[in-house]
C-alpha cells in the first residue's frame, strides 16, 4: 500500500496500479545501487593502488562518502511539465563520465523544487513523488499532484512524509531531514550570506537539522571549504554524539565537531563554577583584564641594571630599557614574541658597549691600559675570552698596528647571539620582560580578583585560557576554519564568542539558537550585542517559525511559563496534535524517587527521557539502574536540563520542576527546554504544590 496525496487529502490506494508503480521504481532504484556499487569498487581499487599519503586520503574520503549514502540513496522524483523526469537523492550519479544524470544531488538548483513546489506555486512541477526504501527495497510511494487548484494549500510540502518522520519512534540519534525539508528550512539552507547567518527558532523548528544541511550545501557549492575545513560547535559531547550521523548520511565526513571545552586543547575541565562565577568569567571585560595582567608583567627599572657576561659587568641604563620596551610594543606582537624584540634591542646595546670596551684602549698618565688591554693597543685576556665566547677568533699578530675596528658584521652578530644565549644575560633580562604561559596569566588574574588559588579548571576558564594564549602568542596547534557552525549559540558567553571567532578569520558562520532557551548565566539574550563588536553589520537574522516536533498540546502547556518570563515572545506554531494533553503528579518529597521510578517502569511506548535537576541524578540513576553520563540509545535516558538541550524523545518525564526553576538564575529557561523535548507525551512529577507556571496542567487522576 502507498499513499497518494492530492492537495493535502490523503487517499490510500491499493491494487495492481500502485504495485506496478512500485515495481517500476524498484527497477530504477536497483539500477542506481548497481551504479553506486561500481563506483565503490572503483574507489576501493584506487585506494588499494594509492602510492602516497595524499592519494590515500582522497580515496579513503571517497570510499567513506559512497558508503555513507547506502540508506535512502534515492528518495524522490519530480515529473516536470516539460516532460522531464528527475530522480532526487543524497548524491549525484551519472551513467558515465559527463553523461546523463541518473540521480540528481539534492543540493543542485534543479532539485530545489522538490522542497519548495506547492499547488499554488508549482515551479514547473506536475508531480512530486516521495520514494520510501528499506535497505535497497522500495516499500512505499507518496505522490503529490501540483497541477490542480491550490485551494487549501497549507504550505507544508510532503505533509504525509513529514508527519511520518516527526512521529516515528526516536532512536537516540538524530537523522537527516533531507527527504522532508520544508520551504522555510530550504530557504535558510541555501542562503547566500557571506558573513554570519543567525538562525533563530523556538523548540522543534529544526534549527540543528537546518544548520547541518546548510553545511552539506556549502561544502557542495563552495568546494574551497573542503580544504579550509568546517567546524561544528555544540553544547555538549552528548549532543555531538546525538547529531553525529547526520552529515555522514549526507555524504560529508570531513567536518570537525567540538564543544567549547574541546577548543581549549590540552585543558582538562575538572570542576564546575557557581553561576555567579560563570557569569563573571564570561563577561567581555575579562579580555581587557587579562590584557592588563600581561602588560603589567613588563617592568622598566628605575635604576641601572648590571649584566654579567664572561666575567665582565655590563651596565644597562633605565633609558635603554624604556626604549627597548617602546620599540617592542610598537610591533604589536603578542607578549612572548615581543619579548624577543625587547631582548634583541637590549642585547644590541650591551654588544655595542662590549665592543667599544674591547676596541678602545684608554691609557693612564703612566702608560697603562685602563680597560685591561695593553699600551700598544693589543687586546687583553678579558677581551679575548669574551670574543672567544662569542665565536670570534682574533689573530693578535694581524693587529700590531695599534687600535682599529676588529669585528665585522658577522662577528657582531655572533657576539649578539652569544649574549642572547648566555644564562647570566637571560637571568638579568627575564625579570624585566618574563616569558608567560596562559595558565599563569589566568591564575594570576583570578587570584588578584578573588584572593584564592583555584584547583583545576572549569568550562568557563577555557575561553580565558584561550584569550591569554592569544595575548602571549602561544597558539600551539590551534586550527582555523573556513566556516563555523555554532549550535545552541545562546549558551556562549562573550568570552566564548571571542574564542570561537578566532577560529574563523573569514567570519563565515552559521549560528543557531533561541534566547528563550538560554541556561548559561553568561549566555546571550541579544545577537546584536555579542556579534556586532566582532563583525559589525556582516550578520543577518533568519527565523524558523514552524514547530515540527512538539505537539500543540505540549506547546500550549508552556504558555504560562513563556508569558511569565518571556512576555511577548510568540511560541512556534505546531503542525500537529496528538490528542494527549500533558499531565502532572504530586507526591511527597520523601517519595519523589520511588514515584518517578514507578512511572518510568510503567512506560512501554517509545523512548523515555527523565529530565531532573542535578541534585536528583545520582539517586534516580541508582533507583533505575541508568547510566551517567546517559546512553542516548537506551529506552530510558536520564539527563539534566542542560544535557537535554537540542535532543528529542518520544516521551519526557520532568522531575521536581520547582527545583529546576530555583537552581539557577535562568531556571525558567531550563524548564522550558525540558518541557519541549517530547514528540508525543509529557508528564511532570512534583513534590508538594506545582510551580505557578505549571498549575494549569491537569493532574493525573
Amino acid at each position: 500500500m502507498a499513499l497518494i496525496v492530492v492537495r493535502g487529502d490523503r487517499v490510500a490506494v491499493a491494487g495492481s496500479g500502485i504495485d506496478r508503480e512500485i515495481d517500476i521504481e524498484q527497477d530504477y532504484v536497483a539500477g542506481l545501487y548497481a551504479r553506486l556499487d561500481a563506483l565503490r569498487e572503483e574507489a576501493a581499487g584506487r585506494l588499494a593502488a594509492a602510492g602516497d599519503r595524499e592519494a590515500v586520503a582522497v580515496w579513503q574520503a571517497e570510499v567513506a562518502r559512497l558508503g555513507a549514502v547506502e540508506q535512502g540513496l534515492c528518495f524522490g522524483r519530480l515529473d516536470l511539465h516539460d516532460g522531464r523526469r528527475l530522480y532526487i537523492g543524497r548524491l549525484g550519479l551519472f551513467r558515465d563520465e559527463g553523461g546523463e544524470p541518473l540521480l540528481v544531488d539534492w543540493r543542485v538548483p534543479v532539485a530545489r523544487a522538490f522542497y519548495t513546489a506547492t499547488a499554488t506555486a508549482p515551479n514547473g512541477v506536475r508531480r512530486r513523488r516521495r520514494i520510501t526504501t528499506r535497505g535497497r527495497t522500495v516499500v512505499a510511494l507518496n505522490d503529490e499532484l501540483l497541477d490542480r487548484d491550490g485551494a487549501g494549500d497549507d504550505g507544508l510540502v510532503g505533509e504525509a512524509a513529514l508527519l511520518a518522520a516527526v512521529t516515528a519512534e526516536r532512536t537516540g540519534r538524530m537523522h537527516d531531514i533531507v527527504t522532508t525539508l520544508q520551504a522555510e528550512q530550504d530557504r535558510i539552507i541555501r542562503h547566500e550570506s557571506g558573513g554570519v547567518l543567525v538562525v533563530q527558532g523556538g523548540p522543534g523548528t529544526g534549527k540543528t537539522a537546518v544548520a547541518l544541511h546548510r553545511v552539506a550545501y556549502l561544502l557542495y557549492t563552495r568546494p574551497h571549504l573542503r580544504t579550509r575545513g568546517v567546524l561544528v560547535v555544540g553544547p555538549s559531547r552528548i549532543f555531538l554524539d546525538y547529531i553525529g550521523q547526520v552529515l555522514p548520511g549526507l555524504g560529508e565526513n570531513g567536518v570537525v565537531t567540538a564543544t567549547i571545552a574541546d577548543l581549549g586543547q590540552g585543558v582538562r575541565v575538572s570542576r564546575v563554577d557557581p553561576p555567579s562565577t560563570t557569569e563573571f568569567k564570561g563577561a567581555a571585560a575579562m579580555a581587557e583584564r587579562l590584557a592588563a595582567v600581561v602588560r603589567s608583567r613588563v617592568r622598566t627599572p628605575d635604576h641601572p641594571v648590571d649584566v654579567e657576561f664572561e666575567q665582565q659587568v655590563l651596565r644597562l641604563d633605565p633609558g635603554d630599557c624604556a626604549r627597548a620596551v617602546r620599540k617592542a610594543r610598537r610591533t604589536g606582537l603578542p607578549h612572548n614574541q615581543a619579548r624577543l624584540v625587547f631582548q634583541r634591542e637590549v642585547v644590541d646595546v650591551l654588544a655595542r658597549r662590549l665592543v667599544e670596551g674591547m676596541e678602545a684602549v684608554v691609557l693612564t698618565d703612566t702608560g697603562e691600559a685602563i680597560d685591561g688591554g695593553s699600551p700598544d693597543g693589543r687586546l687583553g685576556e678579558a677581551d679575548l675570552r669574551a670574543l672567544a665566547a662569542a665565536g670570534v677568533v682574533v689573530d693578535q699578530d694581524e693587529h700590531d698596528d695599534g687600535p682599529r675596528t676588529l669585528l665585522d658584521d658577522t662577528d657582531r652578530t655572533a657576539l649578539t647571539d652569544s649574549l642572547l644565549a648566555d644564562t647570566g644575560v637571560r637571568a638579568a633580562l627575564d625579570p624585566l620582560w618574563p616569558p608567560l604561559t596562559p595558565e599563569h596569566v589566568v591564575s594570576d588574574l583570578l587570584h588578584e580578583r578573588t584572593g584564592e588559588r583555584t584547583d583545576g579548571w572549569s568550562a568557563a576558564d577555557v575561553p580565558l585560557l584561550d584569550e591569554a594564549a592569544a595575548l602571549i602568542g602561544r597558539v600551539d596547534d590551534r586550527a582555523t576554519f573556513g566556516h563555523v557552525v555554532v549550535d545552541e549559540a545562546q549558551e556562549l558567553s562573550e568570552m566564548a564568542w571571542r574564542m570561537v571567532l578566532r577560529r574563523c578569520p573569514t567570519r563565515s558562520m552559521t549560528v543557531v539558537g533561541d534566547p528563550a532557551q538560554t541556561g548559561n548565566p553568561a549566555g546571550t539574550s541579544s545577537w546584536e550585542r555579542v556579534l556586532r563588536p566582532h563583525v559589525q553589520d556582516r550578520w543577518q537574522l533568519a527565523r524558523l517559525t514552524v514547530n515540527y516536533r512538539t505537539p500543540a498540546e505540549i506547546m500550549a502547556a508552556t504558555a504560562d511559563l513563556l508569558a511569565a518570563h518571556h512576555p511577548g515572545t510568540p511560541p512556534p506554531r505546531s503542525v500537529r496534535s496528538t490528542g494527549e494533553p500533558p499531565w502532572r503528579v504530586g507526591t511527597a518529597r520523601a517519595d519523589l524517587i520511588t514515584t518517578t521510578a514507578a512511572l518510568a517502569a510503567a512506560h512501554t511506548d517509545g523512548q523515555l527521557a527523565i529530565i531532573a535537576p542535578s541534585a536528583h541524578i545520582e539517586p534516580l540513576a541508582a533507583a533505575l539502574s541508568l547510566a551517567t553520563p546517559p546512553d542516548l540509545t537506551g529506552k530510558v535516558v536520564l539527563l539534566t536540563p542542560d544535557q537535554a538541550k537540542g535532543l528529542e524523545f518520544d516521551s519526557v518525564l520532568i522531575v521536581d520542576p520547582a527545583e529546576i526553576l530555583g537552581t539557577a538564575p535562568l531556571g525558567h529557561n531550563d524548564l522550558y527546554v525540558a518541557m519541549t523535548r517530547a514528540t508525543q507525551r509529557l508528564g511532570i512529577v512534583h513534590p508538594g504544590r506545582p510551580p505557578a507556571e505549571l498549575s494549569a496542567i491537569p493532574e493525573q487522576p
